[in-house]
């Protein structure tokens, strides 16, 4: 299984970017698929999560900036950011919770990060 994102650069404050971030591979069920975030010096934290069953978090930071949707035709995630600011700068990890065709249990994957630079 891997994620492959995609969709990162450079944009100035206020606009907006969107990331992909597909799975591939044997699935079963992704459980979970969302985003991370790691600034430098930061630790990694969640951006925003969207489930099997619907359910959708999001880091306070980015609500009502940010969306995340997923094509569970296609295992595929998106996020969609809109009025970007400085402090969204960051390196982008897309995650997913996933159980792999023939397993039970769920594994949990990363993709490379993506950088997403918001100037001034």
């Amino acid at each position: 299984v891997q994620l492959q994102a995609s969709g990162g650069g450079l944009v100035q404050a206020g606009g907006s970017l969107r990331l992909s971030c597909a799975a591939s591979g044997s699935i079963l069920r992704v459980n979970s698929i969302g985003w991370y975030r790691q600034a430098p010096g930061r630790q990694r934290d969640l951006v925003a999560a969207a489930r099997d069953d619907g359910a959708i978090n999001y880091a306070d930071s980015v609500k009502g900036r940010f969306t995340i949707s997923r094509d569970n035709a296609k295992n595929t995630v998106y996020l969609q950011m809109n009025s970007l600011k400085p402090e969204d700068t960051a390196v982008y990890y897309c995650n997913a919770d996933i159980v792999r065709s023939g397993w039970f249990s769920p594994i949990q994957y990363w993709g490379q990060g993506t950088l997403v630079t918001v100037s001034s």
